[in-house]
């Protein structure tokens, strides 16, 4: 990088893109079963949502990627049991339940999972105190 260049740095995610084999079902899943704020659509093969401010985007496979093989999105939660056992009980695919993933200095980690429509995976973790 030359010395006149600004120092560029990332800040926090603005927007996540999910690869779904059908926006209008995944819509519902995040919506209705996860709860996030449906922000607008964009057509039918466009849908936003609010995720605590970063922006969410459910979209088809355009030329590349393949539904239900994505990177993982992570909700932080303050009770991991309840909110798993909320999820399935909504509709979501339980992948497995929570357990104890590291034990940090300060806090316990725990981490559980459930899959959308597409089989993607949707994580929830909570760092105990």
């Amino acid at each position: 990088m030359s010395e006149d260049a600004p120092t560029m740095r990332l800040s926090t995610i603005g927007q996540i893109a999910i690869t779904v084999g059908d926006v209008e079902q995944a819509l519902v899943f995040y919506r209705d079963v996860l709860g996030l704020p449906h922000l607008f659509s964009a057509g039918p093969q466009l849908a936003f949502l609010d995720a605590g401010g970063v922006r969410v985007m459910l979209t088809t496979p355009h030329g590349a990627g393949t539904a239900g093989e994505n990177s993982i999105l992570y909700f932080r939660v303050d009770d991991i049991e309840r909110a798993h056992a909320a999820l399935v009980a909504r509709g979501a695919a339980d992948e497995h339940g929570p357990q104890l993933t590291a034990k940090l200095p300060d806090h316990e980690l725990w981490i559980a999972f459930v899959r959308d429509p597409d089989g993607n995976p949707v994580g929830l973790m909570e760092e105990r105190r």
